[in-house]
């Protein structure tokens, strides 16, 4: 089996990451050979060189480009390409053309991550029920009633939830990371969230929450550990909200492995959510867990057995479920514990065994 893995963002999010799980657990696999098309000086294009993958890096100008759906097809010629796996939306428009200017015949899988509404548009449609996408796989079930919402119940739609490395996290750790480097008092609770600083994100949402707790008095640091275009809003924000000396912006961290599992609270704040696999890597992690019920989140999390949950940009309802979980050890403790449990649901062995079955599926079916 030959797979064609098209890849066109240049920064590496949870996206790139499971594309990087998904070929390194194929890899396993007997008979599968996979190759990456991906944009030039990209995050992609860099992991694919320092882990020796077969790959082809172009340059990217625009959505629509002719050179790169060319190539697209190309490749799939030379190398007897089986299926053509896009894993974001320009490399779904470069499959489109490929397929309706340089015909193109390969099949495509098509991962969708984000549960932003389809635009409803004839092009839309079009390129979402076009004849070469094969199947449409979801990383949530939420994601795939909004795909249905524009293309209708389909029988190429489905859903593969993402995957993490759920062994990540059994070395025990203790080098107090997060207290030495930012200089936190050691009496401080941790309260944190890992996610890019984007507006879906919804940061300001966190901040409101830290506000109301430590209006009540909580000795407790936030960290913000991630990085992205919304800084100076957030850092204004934060500002104007009088909490600068409380709330910490991290900015990227490649060490999340062994800081994570500092974290007395994990604060989830987010408002739209393809699946939230930060949520899964905290249930793994072994921390409490406080989240909103954004997209695909309620999907991985049950309120008061793995996490508590509340409604999209409600600080006070958030902020009362941290002083809950921080007041009942009993409940915190029964709620890691089924966590933990829980994430091995979620491992990257799974999500790729998942799709090497779509994969057969599709060749099988003419």
């Amino acid at each position: 089996m030959n797979i064609l893995h098209v890849s066109t963002a240049l920064t590496w999010r949870g996206g790139e990451q499971q594309i990087a799980y998904l070929i390194e657990e194929l890899e396993r696999k007997k008979n599968v050979h996979q190759w990456v098309l991906c944009a030039k000086h990209s995050e992609m294009n860099r992991y694919c060189i320092k882990k020796n993958i077969t790959h082809f890096a172009l340059k990217k100008v625009f959505s629509f480009n002719l050179y790169f759906s060319y190539q697209l097809k190309q490749i799939c010629q030379k190398h007897t390409i089986d299926i053509v796996h896009l894993h974001d939306a320009h490399a779904h428009n470069f499959a489109v053309l490929a397929a309706d200017i340089f015909r193109n015949k390969t099949k495509c899988i098509l991962s969708r991550r984000v549960d932003f509404p389809i635009r409803n548009n004839w092009y839309s449609h079009y390129k979402y029920k076009h004849s070469c996408i094969k199947k449409i796989v979801c990383v949530s079930q939420a994601i795939e009633k909004i795909v249905a919402k524009t293309i209708g119940k389909t029988e190429k739609l489905t859903h593969i939830y993402s995957g993490i490395d759920v062994t990540k996290f059994n070395k025990k750790r203790n080098i107090n990371t997060l207290k030495t480097t930012f200089q936190i008092p050691e009496h401080h609770i941790l309260i944190g969230n890992v996610a890019a600083l984007a507006e879906h994100k919804d940061y300001f949402t966190f901040i409101d929450t830290a506000k109301i707790l430590l209006e009540k008095g909580i000795s407790a640091t936030f960290l913000m550990i991630g990085e992205g275009s919304e800084r100076l809003a957030l850092t204004q924000y934060i500002q104007e909200k009088s909490i600068s000396k409380r709330v910490i912006m991290t900015g990227f961290r490649n060490d999340i492995v062994e800081i994570l599992p500092e974290l007395d609270v994990f604060l989830f704040t987010s408002k739209t959510e393809g699946l939230g696999t930060s949520v899964i890597d905290a249930l793994s992690a072994g921390v409490s867990i406080v989240t909103t019920d954004a997209g695909g989140i309620t999907e991985i999390v049950a309120h008061e057995k793995t996490a508590l949950i509340a409604n999209v940009g409600n600080s006070e309802q958030l902020a009362i479920h941290v002083f809950r979980l921080l007041k009942d050890k009993n409940l915190q403790k029964e709620m890691v514990k089924n966590g933990k449990k829980r994430a091995i649901f979620f491992a990257k062995e799974n999500m790729a065994q998942q799709n090497l079955e779509i994969y057969k599926s599709c060749i099988l079916n003419n």
